[in-house]
């Protein structure tokens, strides 16, 4: 006598791990969504804190936020390294102009240096 799993039984299995995986998957790319918009939350309250630093010791708002050219953050063009002290922010960030910053969730950022806003 042979003790297993029957066809129906098999199919029921495959039935209930594929309505999981359905449900997981979505949450899945949700959390990712939700990481780079904390990720970018963090460094913008960074950058924010780094300006007014900078105003505090400076008594003058920073002109530019950073040497970068206008392309991709890496590590041969780091932004925001005029006012963040580790060094800057080297990936998922782009600049798109002397001011303007684009963040890794695709929300945009302008720098005024004349009231230090960075919005």
């Amino acid at each position: 006598m042979r003790k297993g799993f029957t066809l129906i039984e098999l199919i029921m299995i495959i039935v209930i791990l594929g309505i999981l995986a359905a449900v997981a998957v979505p949450k899945y790319f949700d959390l990712q969504t939700s990481a780079k918009e904390a990720a970018e939350k963090g460094v913008v309250g960074g950058v924010r804190a780094g300006i007014y630093t900078y105003f505090a010791q400076n008594k003058a708002y920073p002109s530019t936020l950073d040497a970068a050219a206008t392309a991709a953050c890496s590590a041969t063009n780091v932004c925001f390294d005029t006012i963040l002290q580790q060094g800057g922010v080297t990936s998922d960030w782009t600049k798109a102009s002397s001011t303007t910053y684009t963040g890794p969730a695709g929300n945009t950022y302008t720098y005024t240096n004349t009231t230090g806003d960075f919005k």
